[in-house]
């Protein structure tokens, strides 16, 4: 695999990747493949390797931004930091909520037992966490929804779909249950603002497995 091909942004601050899924960000403690694996391709005759600036999870595919020197790095970060990021995810969830859009507004902290792992839960101690979604079209007894968070916790979009829809995702193996298709959730779109200067956008493409799920591009048109 050539992350070289999956560039959708670039310039000399910013390098904007349709991140494939299954592909980690950080390294594995098993030592699998992980992006760290091809930043070397990614310099892209600059002497430093990009850096990445947020997070997706493993499964999830689509826009992840990297930085191509620290000074932009930092200005990106804070960026993140005063939710003036914009990001929007597509999503299939199991099952059909009774709205047409709506606030999630549940803070979340993480949990973990032995026996189970780890994973998100509504607590009122844990951070503030806040998602606008809305739906753009049903497939039998699924919805496809977007996803805008504005704020960027861990887990943030699968945990919420959970908690404040009562939707799991498609192949959320940690929330909900394993699908032939895999996790079907994807970054479709980010904006990341640089004062005067044009912002790192990107819009990535809607990855195989969510056609073959039955979405088309007709079915997310809606704004």
């Amino acid at each position: 695999m050539l992350l070289t091909d999956h560039i959708l942004f670039l310039d000399g601050e910013a390098l904007i990747l349709d991140k494939p899924s299954g592909l980690p960000v950080d390294p594995p403690r098993n030592g699998a493949t992980s992006l760290a694996n091809h930043l070397d391709s990614l310099k892209l005759g600059f002497k430093r390797w990009p850096s990445a600036v947020h997070r997706l999870d493993r499964d999830t595919s689509g826009c992840l931004l990297l930085s191509r020197n620290p000074k932009a790095h930092a200005r990106f970060q804070q960026a993140f930091e005063a939710g003036s990021v914009v990001k929007h995810y597509i999503a299939v969830v199991e099952g059909v909520p009774e709205d047409d859009s709506g606030v999630i507004d549940l803070p979340l902290g993480k949990f973990s037992t032995e026996a189970d792992g780890w994973r998100m839960i509504v607590d009122a101690k844990g951070k503030a966490a806040i998602t606008h979604w809305e739906k753009l079209g049903q497939i039998g007894n699924r919805a496809i929804l977007r996803f805008i968070p504005k704020t960027g916790r861990t887990h943030q979009i699968r945990a919420h779909a959970v908690y404040g829809l009562g939707t799991a995702i498609v192949g959320d193996t940690v929330y909900g249950r394993k699908s032939e298709h895999g996790m079907l959730l994807h970054s479709a779109f980010l904006s990341v603002p640089r004062g005067d200067k044009p912002p790192a956008e990107a819009t990535a493409p809607l990855p195989t497995r969510f056609t073959s799920a039955g979405v088309t591009e007709a079915l997310l048109t809606r704004k």
